[in-house]
């Protein structure tokens, strides 16, 4: 994991840029810790804090391709490249000498061989920028899946760019101001691909490539899903299914630095876990180090209609089954309520969001897990690749005409969505939040790739499939990617392998659902390496605090909050619905209606200290 941080500008030199570009670096310091880097030339520089995982006394950035004492080209690299031992074999059978064991220099050279085609033959988790000194282009890519980040902000000369948008906004051209567009967006948590919140910024959109020249910038897309006709029967489905998460997991356990596991418990984070510790145990390695959250005892714990189980029970017997070395990380309504860590999980976001205590407790479990090593396996996405998201098996969810988790808001009580319903009258009206929200479903609609002739359940399931892994990873996948790394850690993800997810995408719904439960080629092709108590556990999500307590602390700050006059968003309230929420804290301790119910209060709160922190315009 890296920070990346440039400007190209083609009317003022910038060979004198490097304390600028270094202090857009400085932002990301927690995300590059072990080393920084700049590079500056008449009309480009470009910044690189670096987390070393890979060839640790070495790799450093940004990456200097010369010949003959002149310079080609110059790349600043964030991720992995999981197949650059082949490619750099390759490569090397085209004349090219190496000089690290970095995935930097296989992207380097694989540009000067390939040419801005040579994105098609990486596979990995990255996003990079490539500065091509002789033709004065940049380019800016990002993965297939989009795990991780790349942001960019015209400029009426040139462009800025950078891993996280703070990084940008640290730039004197850029201004934090958002407007009814950017807020519709932050509200609706449409996820839509590109968007870039504030005012003027952009997000490069997974499997494409921005091209920067004198004359503009455009986008050209390398890869998407395919509707590809499936032919393999189930048996053979399920074996290929196996052997990709196999290829996934293996290729991802490269490093020079203990490797941690994420681990709930369910069925997507312990399968993979059984797979890393049998190819760890396999190579000699291991063993491996396995983390939990949880908020309390298991004791504690009662089950609702969302959280049927505890995590506990399950995670010891996995553990103990493969003899990995385990932390539990139990957290408490003091963790959750700690001011510091509010604000320090909403500055590695940059951006609002209505998961609340979901974004404390994962900054505080991240912190700790940092504290043993540097890099994590995580299972997030698996839901989105194997259809277990919970909209996928309810009806009323998978017929509304919209994005699913706004509909199943609606359901949960919500009157306009998720996180919404304390915002001013007025302003909802400006904002339109229906009519914006049924905009970038339709948008969404348009992209869905599917076979000829199909029709009724398998293309409503399909479409449904290419929401779970195209907008609703756009939310996910930052979620876990910017708060983890900004503690130090860095994050693979497993099921974002782009062969997986395209062959899974082409089985039909019959074969991803055969056993009438959620994500069942994953439970089949895991059926030999996990216990059959994990395999037949009913879903439970993200773990959330049942503490009665932490619901009234949240009732008296947001009472708090409304009754300040003075507050950065005061007059964007609905003051009569915040003081009824306040007066209720029992609607806010369990269940799907008080998950709906706490976005709604700490999406209010995300908003106000958003506003205060970043000190955004709001132009509505």
């Amino acid at each position: 994991m890296s920070g990346i941080a440039g400007w190209v500008d083609y009317e003022r030199d910038l060979s004198r840029a490097q304390a600028t570009v270094r202090a857009m670096s400085a932002t990301m310091a927690n995300r590059g810790p072990d080393a920084e880097g700049v590079w500056t030339s008449p009309r480009a520089a470009i910044g690189h804090r670096r987390l070393a995982l890979v060839e640790l006394d070495g790799g450093r950035q940004p990456y200097v391709v010369e010949a003959d004492g002149q310079v080609l080209a110059v790349v600043a690299f964030d991720g992995d490249v999981y197949n650059a031992p082949a490619l750099r074999a390759e490569l090397e059978s085209h004349g090219h000498r190496f000089r690290s064991r970095g995935d930097a220099e296989v992207v380097a050279y694989a540009y000067l061989q390939w040419g801005a085609g040579f994105a098609e033959k990486l596979e990995g988790g990255y996003a990079f920028a490539v500065w091509d000194v002789r033709r004065e282009e940049l380019l800016l890519v990002r993965d297939r899946l989009g795990n991780k980040p790349m942001f960019y902000y015209p400029t009426p000369h040139g462009i800025l760019f950078a891993s996280e948008r703070k990084a940008i906004l640290d730039h004197p051209q850029a201004e934090a101001a958002v407007d009814l567009d950017g807020l519709r967006e932050i509200l609706s948590y449409a996820g839509t691909p590109g968007h870039g919140i504030f005012k003027g910024m952009h997000q490069v959109r997974a499997g494409h490539v921005v091209r920067v020249t004198k004359s503009g910038h455009r986008e050209e897309q390398y890869w998407a899903l395919q509707a590809q006709e499936h032919t393999d029967d189930l048996d053979t489905t399920v074996q290929k299914v196996r052997e990709l998460l196999e290829r996934s997991v293996g290729g991802q356990l490269t490093a020079d630095v203990p490797l941690g596991m994420m681990l709930s418990g369910g069925l997507d984070s312990s399968a993979v876990t059984a797979l890393a510790a049998r190819a760890l145990k396999e190579r000699g390695e291991g063993p491996l180090h396995t983390f939990t959250v949880s908020f309390g005892s298991a004791e504690e714990f009662t089950p609702d209609e969302v959280w049927g189980t505890s995590d506990a029970p399950f995670v010891k017997e996995l553990v103990d089954g493969i003899g990995a070395e385990h932390t539990d990380i139990v957290l408490d309504t003091a963790d959750l309520l700690d001011p510091i860590v509010a604000v320090n999980a909403l500055r590695a976001k940059d951006v609002p969001s209505p998961l609340g205590n979901m974004n404390t407790s994962l900054y505080v479990l991240c912190r700790a897990v940092q504290e043993h090593t540097p890099l994590a396996l995580l299972g997030d996405a698996a839901d989105g690749v194997f259809g277990g998201t919970m909209w996928m098996s309810m009806p009323p969810l998978i017929e509304a005409q919209t994005f699913p988790w706004i509909a199943m808001a609606h359901w949960g009580g919500g009157k306009h969505g998720m996180g919404t319903d304390l915002v001013d009258a007025g302003l909802l009206e400006r904002l339109d939040m229906r009519n914006y929200t049924g905009g970038r479903y339709r948008e969404a609609m348009s992209r869905v790739p599917l076979l000829p002739g199909e029709t009724g359940q398998e293309k409503r399931m399909r479409e449904m499939w290419y929401l779970n892994v195209t907008n609703w990873l756009e939310t996910l996948i930052p979620h876990s990617e910017s708060i983890a790394g900004s503690v130090g850690l860095s994050l693979r993800l497993p099921y974002c392998d782009h062969n997986l997810v395209q062959y899974v995408y082409s089985a039909p719904w019959a074969q991803k659902s055969f056993d009438g439960r959620e994500k069942s080629l994953l439970r089949a092709a895991a059926k030999d390496i996990l216990p059959e108590s994990i395999l037949d556990r009913k879903k439970s999500p993200y773990p959330v605090t049942q503490d009665e307590a932490y619901a009234k602390a949240l009732c008296d700050q947001l009472l708090a909050l409304v009754n300040d006059p003075n507050a950065p968003i005061a007059g964007l309230v609905d003051m009569t619905a915040a003081k009824a929420f306040a007066a209720d804290p029992a609607s806010l301790v369990s269940g799907p209606r008080a998950w709906v119910a706490r976005t709604h209060v700490e999406m209010l709160f995300q908003l106000n200290m958003w506003l205060d922190l970043y000190r955004v315009r709001v132009d509505v």
